[in-house]
């Protein structure tokens, strides 16, 4: 499983050129998801813990030392198959390693479950498998990524 984690001042998503509802945070993280077939409960687990306690936000001397439940801020997160993009081979990227639908929709909900009970709430996702168009203002910028095969 991977996930790139940007700190937003605000971020949305709309689905399907804007005809069904916007999904809007404040601040808080986006945070793209990719999940791979062998992904499991462990994955989700560890991920959704490292997510809701990154301390990428100031504290009152400027320092990185809260995270996103410390601050009360929100996650808007969204399925993305193309960060399990392989690019060795060629110029187009192969996406062998992401799983199928059928695999990593049952994956992506037990995540957004956990990852919602985990931030108190403060959750709002994209569609998975739609086409979606992301606005965000990064603030910092600050992005991280981490993948749960080389917990790093």
């Amino acid at each position: 499983m991977r996930a790139v984690i940007q700190r937003v001042s605000n971020a949305s998503v709309s689905f399907d050129n804007n005809e069904k509802e916007t999904q809007r945070i404040g601040r808080g993280l986006l945070v793209f998801l990719g999940i791979e077939e062998k992904d499991g409960a462990e994955d989700i687990e560890w991920l959704c813990g490292k997510i809701v306690r990154l301390r990428i936000f100031e504290d009152r001397d400027d320092k990185m030392n809260c995270s996103v439940k410390d601050t009360g801020g929100e996650i808007l997160l969204i399925s993305q198959f193309t960060l399990h993009a392989n690019t060795k081979k060629g110029n187009r990227p192969s996406f062998i390693k992401a799983a199928k639908p059928d695999v990593a929709i049952p994956i992506y909900n037990e995540f957004s479950k956990l990852l919602t009970t985990s931030n108190d709430g403060k959750v709002k996702t994209g569609v998975f498998g739609a086409a979606m168009q992301v606005e965000l203002t990064n603030n910092g910028p600050v992005t991280i990524t981490i993948d749960t095969k080389n917990k790093e």
